[in-house]
């Protein structure tokens, strides 16, 4: 067989979108049968994701790889076209990586157990499409698909107030993809051509005023996803509610899918436009650092702190997107990589915490570390991460963005120096509030009350594990991030100079060159 021209992608997508459709059929009463088939199938497209990058993927292409393109609906124009470069590669591994760890943290599931793990199925193909598809309306119609089973899973396994968070979550987000729909609709019917291809559409040419309007479209939509403030509230929401596995998917990658768009589309397909947008998108990136910092500090509901936490961390992926460098753009997508790692971490340990003390509120807590070592310390390991702590994926990717930005000759020094105190201080308030979190958590005398209603057992092998799987990249790329960064630097340096040569003040200057910089972008 001639690997070159199998079909790698399309076979990665419905593998488990298939393998989903067979759970019905499965022989089960207790839910186990179930959910050991789920994990082997998340483990077989995982292995065959992983493959698939080392046997076909070139690391020195930054142009579209493994590209395959079938006719749908010929009289719309509507085609099956999937690809993959050095920005959506990565998130394509993280959704595999991240969504089986999901599967396994789902162990406990005992409600709808067939239902459940056919939606994580669903939702697995899906997500990895979002990343995959080059043609704008399958783009829309997987970005729409991939809101049912969340909404789902929210209505149906979360917490007290399910409905209302799973409502506020499909009436944000699809609300949003109408922009998408609208905008990419419009940009298929621009000019003498109607087209639904990515990259023929990149190449038309669009007046400015055009250009605006429908930046500003995918924004909104992309804003909501991502998300940045004002469009935000129905995250703290979601994540209050949801269950572990949930919790998982939404900040390891859901977010994630709002970043990627926003380069993929928005900076990629209107790059005059991104130039106009470039610093309204730092100064909400700089909002959602503080805002979201301060909001956390707040917070007394363990999930929404993290939460909040989440939207701060996302202010750099902006942040860095807007910043016209090479580094600067390297650090956003090395950040979305290592919050979604992260993120991840973190909101399963909010769910084996509560599922050992069954309160989320932190004044109900405190010295349980007594009784849960391994909890403390895997809980401690993965704060430190999240508060960028050298060593940590966390703090190679803020100071890719601090530095790309701080060396930017898009903007002005003093807009400059304003921006980098800002996020100087966002960086400080985050290692206050996660700090204090673990004090809270795990210092100080026992809450006798809890202790003798609850049975504070101590982390279990499966936890563990998923917890070192989660630790061994984030430490590794915080070591040797070129791991990473070689998988997607070809492809960002590209898409900087074609950002640079929409700004005419930019063609003409030199990048100043530092010594732990990407290469500088060559004069036009």
């Amino acid at each position: 067989m001639n690997t070159a021209n199998f079909p790698w992608l399309t076979t990665i997508i419905l593998l488990p979108i298939a393998a989903s459709l067979l759970i019905p059929f499965l022989p089960d009463k207790d839910g186990k049968t179930v959910r050991w088939y789920s994990l082997v199938v998340g483990l077989i497209d995982f292995a065959l994701i992983v493959w698939t990058f080392y046997s076909q993927y070139d690391f020195t292409n930054p142009n579209l790889q493994l590209v395959e393109s079938y006719p749908w609906v010929p009289q719309l124009d509507l085609n099956w076209s999937v690809g993959v470069d050095g920005l959506s590669m990565p998130l394509v591994i993280l959704t595999g990586f991240i969504t089986t760890l999901a599967m396994l943290a789902a162990w406990p599931v005992t409600l709808k157990p067939r239902l459940f793990y056919f939606l994580m199925l669903a939702m697995y193909g899906g997500q990895i499409a979002v990343f995959a598809v080059q043609d704008l309306l399958l783009f829309f119609l997987v970005w729409e698909l991939e809101l049912i089973p969340v909404y789902l899973l929210l209505a149906i396994w979360g917490g007290k107030k399910r409905q209302y968070a799973a409502t506020k979550f499909i009436l944000y987000t699809a609300g949003g993809s109408l922009f998408i729909l609208v905008a990419a609709l419009t940009m298929a019917f621009y000019g003498n051509t109607v087209t639904f291809d990515m990259r023929a559409i990149a190449a038309k040419d669009y007046a400015l005023n055009f250009q605006l309007w429908v930046y500003a479209a995918f924004l909104i939509a992309y804003a909501v996803k991502l998300p940045i403030f004002p469009l935000h509230t129905w995250l703290p929401d979601a994540h209050g509610e949801a269950t572990a596995p949930v919790h998982m998917l939404l900040a390891g990658i859901l977010l994630k899918m709002g970043g990627y768009a926003l380069i993929r589309m928005n900076a990629g397909m209107l790059p005059d436009a991104h130039a106009y947008f470039a610093p309204v998108l730092v100064i909400l990136g700089v909002v959602n650092i503080i805002y979201a910092a301060l909001t956390s500090f707040a917070q007394r509901n363990l999930k929404r702190k993290i939460a909040y936490s989440s939207i701060s961390h996302m202010g750099f992926v902006v942040i860095g997107i807007a910043s016209f460098t090479d580094l600067g753009l390297n650090g956003a997508i090395l950040q979305m990589i290592s919050h979604g790692m992260i993120g991840a971490s973190l909101f399963f340990l909010v769910g084996a915490t509560y599922d050992r003390t069954h309160t989320l509120m932190l004044d109900e807590m405190g010295g349980v570390g007594q009784k849960m070592r391994k909890m403390f310390a895997m809980w401690t390991t993965c704060a430190m991460a999240s508060l960028a702590l050298p060593g940590m994926s966390g703090f190679v990717a803020e100071l890719m963005v601090f530095v790309g930005f701080a060396n930017s000759d898009a903007y002005s020094p003093t807009f400059k120096i304003i921006i980098v105190f800002l996020m100087a201080v966002g960086v400080i308030l985050t290692p206050i509030y996660l700090l204090s979190m673990l004090r809270e958590i795990f210092y100080g005398p026992e809450n006798k009350e809890l202790v003798s209603h609850e049975a504070l057992i101590d982390a279990e092998p499966r936890e563990v594990f998923i917890i070192a799987c989660l630790l061994v990249p984030i430490i590794g790329i915080g070591l040797y991030p070129k791991i990473l960064t070689q998988v997607y630097d070809a492809t960002t340096i590209q898409l900087t100079e074609r950002l640079r040569d929409s700004v005419p003040t930019l063609v003409s200057q030199e990048v100043p060159t530092l010594s732990f910089r990407a290469p500088a972008i060559s004069n036009k």
